[in-house]
């Protein structure tokens, strides 16, 4: 009798267990599909390469509704159908998982092709695992402005650090200036951010040419929880991070 007793507690006890941990992480696993273009315009353009995200470990319904928050078509702008027609830039698109535990799941999607020369572009997606949603920033955050204010200061800094790089090992570079020309943080750019244990990131893309790319700053404006605290929604998902 004792011996079944303590079975039944363990058996709850690993039940409890499943449920605090249920939610606070997914399974995500890469599925790979080649397609072929059926009318390609050169021996390059025959095929292309699409590495998808699959997602287990919630309900199906949920499952299902994270990766359509973390399709290519949804989240970086990716039209599989045109580009099986007369598109025909992309070559190959994969993506990496950054943070997938505390009920978020941190995801950047990468998209590479290429037309009068090869190039990238990257998108990082944000997933509230209980719903299933995009996090945007009004979900998680407060004060925008003073947020992209604290970001703008952030960039003005590497900006700076950036143009006496390249004017000490760059010295015949014709007005690095007008590099940066249009470079200014604002509210819209928040909605591209990373998580860490450690912190946020905001991401942002300067822009530069394809032949000048090697001289373009990162573009990850980091800023740590202590940091954050002033700017995270109370009762949202990122307020466990600044108690």
């Amino acid at each position: 009798m004792k011996h079944v007793k303590k079975i039944s507690l363990l058996n709850l006890s690993l039940a409890l267990f499943c449920c605090a941990a249920f939610g606070q992480s997914v399974v995500i696993k890469p599925r790979t599909f080649t397609y072929k273009r059926p009318k390609p315009f050169s021996e390059y353009k025959k095929t292309f390469t699409i590495t998808f995200p699959k997602v287990s470990g919630s309900s199906v319904a949920l499952n299902k509704k994270i990766e359509s928050s973390i399709s290519y078509e949804k989240a970086a702008d990716l039209n599989i159908k045109d580009e099986l027609g007369d598109v025909q830039w992309v070559e190959e698109a994969t993506y990496k998982v950054n943070y997938n535990k505390n009920g978020i799941l941190d995801i950047t999607l990468s998209v590479s092709g290429s037309g009068a020369y090869p190039s990238s572009y990257n998108r990082t997606v944000v997933v509230d695992l209980a719903t299933g949603n995009r996090v945007r920033p009004a979900d998680v955050f407060i004060d925008l402005a003073g947020l992209t204010v604290k970001c703008r200061r952030i960039q003005q800094a590497e900006v700076k650090r950036s143009l006496a790089d390249i004017k000490k090992n760059e010295p015949d570079a014709d007005d690095p200036e007008s590099l940066f020309a249009e470079a200014k943080f604002t509210i819209e750019n928040l909605k591209e951010f990373t998580v860490s244990d450690r912190g946020i990131a905001f991401l942002y893309d300067y822009g530069f040419p394809h032949v000048l790319q090697g001289l373009q700053p990162d573009g990850r404006y980091f800023i740590p929880w202590s940091g954050m605290k002033p700017f995270i929604r109370p009762g949202g998902l990122l307020a466990r991070f600044v108690r």
